[in-house]
């Protein structure tokens, strides 16, 4: 039962999250959205991530990710937009290693790989126009790394790893859509609405995977 308390509490802190957006409650942000963090990093620590390397590595990704989640809340400070997405970049990093760590399907990974280079430049095609000159080379570079993971991700759970891996990483590269759409093409609240649902689900089920691998 106290496995479910962390799934639970992001849950609530999601919806609280959502809500505050909608209102636009800077207060409400910072309460809601560290919780929700929190929440999968004990997810984590529930599913075993302090006993085996891939836990561990997997454990340093969610942590980084809410490191990333807190830089990213002050939205009229780009530097610490900067620091933000560089966090989230090096959680990435922590994921690939994780998944490194793993065996790999050769077909799937490559199938992935390149169904993924198909994305990237597809996004970085669409966001050409809107990004800042000083935002470029990072958004380019955090979408490799980030097609890089995903891609890992699917060799694992081709190599009969479980699906939560994929389905995880590839959640959370659909969620940093609505992030990139949400900063440099439109603000609005329609962003969130989806974006936010979907990226912590993605965390909480690559949590889940030190338990399941």
């Amino acid at each position: 039962m106290a496995n479910w308390v962390p799934y639970l509490l992001c849950a609530v802190a999601v919806a609280g999250l959502l809500w505050a957006e909608y209102r636009g409650s800077r207060r409400g942000l910072w309460l809601t959205k560290p919780l929700a963090s929190l929440a999968f990093i004990g997810a984590g620590i529930a599913a075993g991530a302090l006993d085996s390397t891939y836990g561990q590595l997997v454990l340093a990704g969610l942590l980084l990710c809410l490191l990333g989640d807190v830089l990213l809340i002050p939205l009229e400070r780009p530097a610490v937009f900067r620091a933000g997405v560089f966090a989230f970049l090096a959680g990435h990093v922590a994921y690939s290693a994780a998944f490194l760590t793993r065996p790999l399907d050769g077909f799937g990974l490559v199938a992935g790989a390149i169904v993924l280079a198909v994305l990237v430049l597809g996004v970085l095609r669409w966001l050409a126009a809107s990004l800042p000159a000083d935002m470029v080379w990072p958004v380019r570079v955090y979408m490799v790394v980030i097609g890089v993971m995903s891609a890992l991700a699917c060799g694992v759970t081709a190599a009969g790893g479980p699906w939560a891996v994929a389905v995880g990483a590839l959640a959370f590269t659909a969620s940093d859509v609505s992030v990139a759409r949400d900063r440099f093409v439109r603000h609005e609240f329609l962003n969130r609405a989806w974006g936010l649902p979907l990226y912590y689900g993605a965390q909480l089920l690559l949590a889940t995977t030190p338990a399941l691998v």
